[in-house]
């Protein structure tokens, strides 16, 4: 299982890079064939051994669990995985970072707040954040960075690739 979830993260990463170099029709249908049959097995292990925590698979494995989830187009998925995650948490079998994603992407996508700021829109720019005054305390608790550090990590990473483009 773990392997799997690992080798199925790695190839929509391929297929991620490789659109962004070849953009077209195609390569978005891809990428998106990837994410959903990626999502049904995740659907799958879920179902029949729970969430795939570090405890379970490793972190690696768990890691690319998360990341599987958060490129699924699966709202139902998601809100079952985020739950599933907060208890793993509180168990002391996933890391709380994992449950912030979850809980952000959840958010989001029901039109919602995001409690930690995780989620950014195509143009750069974070989601409305629930409580923003009481953001970066929640981001740090969970071992993500303030929303400064994160905005300014974002606009180098933009930066590099504007200047490899450019070269």
């Amino acid at each position: 299982m773990a392997r799997e979830l690992v080798d199925r993260i790695a190839q929509d990463g391929r297929l991620t890079t490789q659109a962004q170099r070849l953009p077209g029709a195609q390569m978005r249908r891809r990428v998106a064939r990837c994410r959903a049959v990626n999502a049904a097995a995740l659907r799958e292990i879920v179902e029949e051994s729970g969430w795939p925590t570090a405890e379970l698979v490793g972190e690696e494995a768990s890691t690319a669990a998360l990341m599987i989830l958060l490129h699924a187009d699966d709202l139902a998925l998601k809100l079952a995985c985020r739950d599933l995650i907060t208890d793993a948490v509180e168990r002391g079998q996933c890391p709380p970072i994992h449950a912030a994603y979850a809980t952000d992407h959840c958010a989001v996508e029901l039109g919602r707040p995001q409690p930690y700021g995780t989620r950014y829109t195509p143009l750069g720019r974070p989601y409305p954040v629930a409580d923003p005054d009481g953001v970066d305390a929640r981001r740090v608790a969970v071992g993500l960075r303030t929303m400064a550090a994160e905005q300014q990590a974002l606009a180098e990473i933009q930066l590099r690739r504007l200047s490899r483009a450019s070269a």
